[in-house]
């Protein structure tokens, strides 16, 4: 196929006049929500839109507050095997754990506390996939080590295959030894959570990660790596789930030396160059026209989750000079200064406007940018520099499979 290519000198031509439209009526235009959408006030007092059943809708669980819990972390990260050197911030020499020990507290509800066999009976026998980039591996390796830390004695293999890693986990409770037993019977936090089952059902459930920088296709040809933005053909990896949360945002706002393409494509035609939301929003309509034409809601529940920020620069909490090293504490207020990140808005057009079939909406951009203590920094294992873009485990993740807990809950109207 021969394709043809766009470059900067062709700014005023049509289509980039397009693009400049474009982008006034993606941050300009109100939204107009669909039929069984659930809007909410946010930290800043507009409105947003989700689609979830609103059986709870009284509760929004993402306006809220980080507060001092002292039973917090929900884990310790060297009695979980599943963290990659990455996150795990405490081997690598991090000094501090106050940054474990903050909870979020919605404004007029309680958000429930994660009870790992709730979980497994809620999916026993099921497959979940998170599907992203590194943050969603970031959730999924949180999401293990709750269950881990909850049901030590549960049986875990792992497979990896290209993109795809699965953590498979298996209970049955009698094999279990009385010595095990008793042990468990002498964790308050166990008994406290009714983690010593008393029926003897074996629960089964398998956690997936699959690795994707986009969503959409990224494909090295001839010419070099093509970010394709109408095309999905690994979404026949994420069909059969049970669960399913995306997750795309990290990646798109890269330029020059560290974006991982040399074109984007549309069609036949080739860019060199895009408006990096005008991009995001193309390839998160792709990703919306495979919701509408893959996804069964009666099988299958879809979650997406917000835009994950970074805090490399200070002046976005009135620091100017300072970056996420060494910070020890949330910020504290209502309004983030910096305001939410342009992806924000992309999503929320897109779940308002392109999905026709059941999406809840993960909304933890505002509290996660509090969060500029809860990074790596240089207590990474696998990150040269700085890393002020993911998150420490245990950390904020673990707030993010709280709250996407709660959701299930809400969602099936319980």
């Amino acid at each position: 196929m021969t394709c043809k290519i766009q470059d900067m000198a062709s700014l005023l031509k049509p289509q980039f006049l397009f693009h400049f439209l474009f982008i006034i009526f993606l941050f300009s235009a109100p939204s107009t929500p669909k039929a069984e959408t659930f809007s909410y006030n946010n930290n800043n007092g507009n409105t947003s839109s989700s689609r979830f059943a609103a059986s709870a809708a009284d509760c929004n669980y993402f306006q809220g507050k980080w507060v001092y819990d002292a039973s917090y972390p929900l884990y310790e990260s060297s009695n979980c095997p599943f963290i990659d050197p990455q996150f795990d911030c405490q081997r690598y020499g991090r000094p501090d754990k106050l940054y474990q020990k903050y909870r979020w507290q919605p404004y007029v509800c309680d958000l429930p506390r994660f009870n790992a066999l709730d979980f497994l009976r809620e999916w026993k026998g099921k497959k979940i996939m998170f599907v992203g980039d590194s943050l969603s591996s970031n959730q999924w390796q949180s999401l293990a080590c709750i269950i881990h830390s909850s049901v030590p004695y549960a049986r875990t293999s792992v497979t990896r295959s290209g993109a795809l890693t699965s953590l498979y986990y298996e209970v049955k409770f009698q094999e279990i030894d009385h010595c095990m037993l008793i042990k468990l019977s002498q964790s308050r936090s166990l008994v406290e959570n009714s983690l010593i089952p008393q029926d003897k059902t074996e629960y089964d459930v398998t956690l997936m990660v699959y690795r994707t920088q986009f969503l959409v296709d990224l494909v090295k040809e001839g010419i070099g790596r093509v970010l394709k933005l109408d095309s999905i053909r690994n979404g026949d990896a994420w069909k059969g789930m049970d669960m399913l949360i995306f997750n795309s945002g990290h990646w798109w706002t890269h330029t020059e030396s560290y974006q991982p393409f040399d074109y984007f494509q549309e069609g036949d035609t080739l860019y060199k160059d895009m408006n990096r939301m005008v991009a995001y929003y193309k390839g998160l309509t792709t990703w919306a026209r495979w919701i509408n034409l893959n996804v069964d809601p009666s099988k299958t529940k879809v979650f997406f989750l917000g835009v994950s920020p970074t805090h490399y620069m200070g002046s976005d909490w009135n620091a100017p000079t300072k970056s996420c090293p060494g910070e020890t504490e949330p910020f504290y207020g209502y309004d983030y200064p910096a305001g939410r990140p342009p992806g924000w808005m992309v999503i929320e057009k897109i779940l308002t406007t392109r999905i026709k079939k059941p999406v809840y909406w993960l909304d933890v951009t505002t509290l996660s940018q509090f969060r500029k203590d809860a990074h790596p920094s240089y207590y990474s294992g696998q990150h040269p520099g700085t890393d002020c873009s993911h998150w420490c485990l245990p950390g904020l993740p673990d707030a993010w499979n709280e709250l996407l807990n709660a959701a299930i809950f809400q969602w099936s109207g319980r």
